[in-house]
């Protein structure tokens, strides 16, 4: 199908922002999506249109909600002043094209679990053999190769440590053991920990072994859709130094601290080369 988009939407961005793990920019201007058990081509037609490997019901049931369509990122970057924050100004110019996905909170747990300490190709080669060693394959009519979705609790939980190991996890093993074994017995409740306030969440995810503020702060945002996370790495508290050493204004960007933070990081992350 294709269809028009004119608010900010660049595929390339968002595969490079450190949100997600499953994305595939392909040598023909593609990009494949992986998110749980779905499976999608996309690329951009021209300056206003896309072009999707799916119906417009399904587009309209899932995709449209995943790429978080109803919020307007061009209205949120005009509430950056030039004059008063001119570092952000132009992060958010740099990073334009940039949404914060609407991704599974259990994906993302798990993922940013294994996140820590690793790069992000590291993180992707990783959450890859994950998906192999415990995903269900994607049946799809269009793709050669074979495609697993992400694993689902009872699935991760299934394997043996040595299993977990074997997909290059290293310390972090023993973290996605015991946060799976505790998905798969509903001791993690995401569908109660989306009717917490971000506060609580926050908490509630700390609870989970292997889980600290980053770890929690990242899945906020990027799992639970809460646009006010602001999660801080080596990059963001680098930004925070040297960019405002008298304090970073929460409060003007509120309830978009989350975005904000993605700007920062892409931008930072891109000048400096990696």
């Amino acid at each position: 199908m294709i269809f028009t988009y004119r608010d900010d939407l660049d595929l390339e961005k968002i595969a490079d922002s450190g949100q997600c793990f499953r994305w595939t920019m392909q040598d023909d201007g593609i990009c494949r999506i992986i998110a749980g058990s779905e499976l999608l081509h996309i690329r951009r037609k021209n300056v206003s249109q896309l072009e999707a490997d799916c119906s417009q019901e399904k587009f309209e049931a899932f995709w449209s909600r995943y790429f978080d369509f109803q919020e307007k990122y061009g209205k949120i970057r005009k509430r950056i002043d030039p004059e008063q924050d001119p570092f952000l100004y132009q992060a958010a110019l740099y990073g334009q094209g940039i949404r914060i996905l609407r991704q599974d909170p259990w994906e993302m747990l798990i993922s940013f679990i294994i996140s820590q300490r690793k790069s992000i190709p590291a993180i992707r080669t990783a959450i890859e053999n994950l998906c192999r060693a415990a995903g269900t394959v994607i049946e799809t009519q269009t793709v050669t190769e074979t495609v697993y979705a992400f694993p689902e609790p009872e699935q991760l939980a299934a394997l043996t440590a040595q299993q977990l190991g074997e997909c290059g996890l290293g310390y972090r093993t023993e973290y996605v053991r015991r946060a799976a074994k505790a998905a798969a017995d509903g001791i993690i409740d995401f569908d109660r920990m989306q009717q917490m306030d971000d506060a609580a969440l926050e908490q509630s995810l700390k609870c989970i072994y292997g889980v600290g503020t980053k770890v929690a702060n990242c899945t906020e945002l990027f799992g639970f859709h809460r646009l006010d996370s602001f999660p801080k790495d080596v990059w963001i508290n680098r930004v925070l130094e040297t960019e405002y050493p008298h304090g970073y204004p929460f409060a003007a960007y509120e309830p978009y601290n989350g975005v904000m933070q993605q700007y920062m990081f892409y931008y930072y992350r891109g000048q400096s080369g990696r």
